[in-house]
């Protein structure tokens, strides 16, 4: 009877030891990741985490840009510059067939028989004018003698408060009171300080905030906004 009451005590000891041998269980969070979506609407708090599945990395969210309003006035002296729903009167002396008029399409070219296409975008009639002789230079004519002339300029557009928003013929030293004007006029609620004018610069969209009587080219966009009280 004592054998079998030591032999559960022995028993019990070598439970108890095995069981203190064991190191203690700990609960391991799991890795909160972090979207790009979180980063945009809390900040970046903390080392970003990266989505990764099968090797890829999610890209960071992308920012559209808004082009910012100028308060700076654009210069009033720089060339004009070509570009789509020009009339162009092109002459070659002495080459009636090609001498005629001439669309500006909207890709920005000009389309002249033995030419074909040529880049009119960007360009000023005289640098237009270089091209076209270049190009009867090569193989048609020994020294070609070409005159460009703007013989439509391509219309404005005035959005935003104003009576009949649109497209419009440009009309010669025009301003934004005319542009305006030929709109049928501000809407009661439109604002009547500076306007908000986006023209091309150097081949990008730039806009300025403008007074009214300040001229403006073809292809300029005018918008004018609704007043606050």
């Amino acid at each position: 009877m004592w054998l079998c009451r030591l032999l559960s005590i022995l028993l019990a000891v070598m439970v108890l030891a095995g069981c203190a041998r064991q190191p203690p269980r700990q609960a391991v969070a799991a890795p909160v990741v972090k979207s790009d979506l979180d980063t945009l609407m809390y900040g970046d708090v903390g080392t970003p985490a990266r989505v990764v599945k099968r090797g890829y990395a999610a890209p960071a969210a992308r920012v559209a840009q808004v082009v910012p309003v100028r308060t700076a006035v654009p210069a009033e002296n720089e060339p004009y510059t070509l570009d789509s729903g020009d009339k162009l009167r092109i002459v070659v002396f002495g080459q009636d067939a090609l001498s005629n008029t001439y669309q500006v399409d909207a890709n920005g070219n000009v389309s002249m028989p033995l030419i074909g296409v040529l880049n009119a975008r960007g360009l000023t009639t005289t640098q237009l004018s270089g091209a076209v002789a270049a190009k009867l230079r090569v193989s048609f004519i020994r020294d070609p003698s070409v005159a460009v002339e703007i013989e439509t300029y391509r219309p404005f557009f005035i959005l935003g408060e104003v009576a009949h928003p649109g497209q419009y013929p440009y009309v010669a030293n025009m301003t934004v009171e005319t542009a305006v004007a030929i709109a049928g006029g501000f809407t009661p609620r439109a604002s009547k300080g500076p306007v908000t004018l986006t023209r091309k610069v150097q081949g990008y969209p730039a806009r300025f905030a403008l007074p009214l009587n300040y001229p403006i080219r073809p292809g300029d966009t005018v918008t004018v906004s609704e007043r606050w009280f």
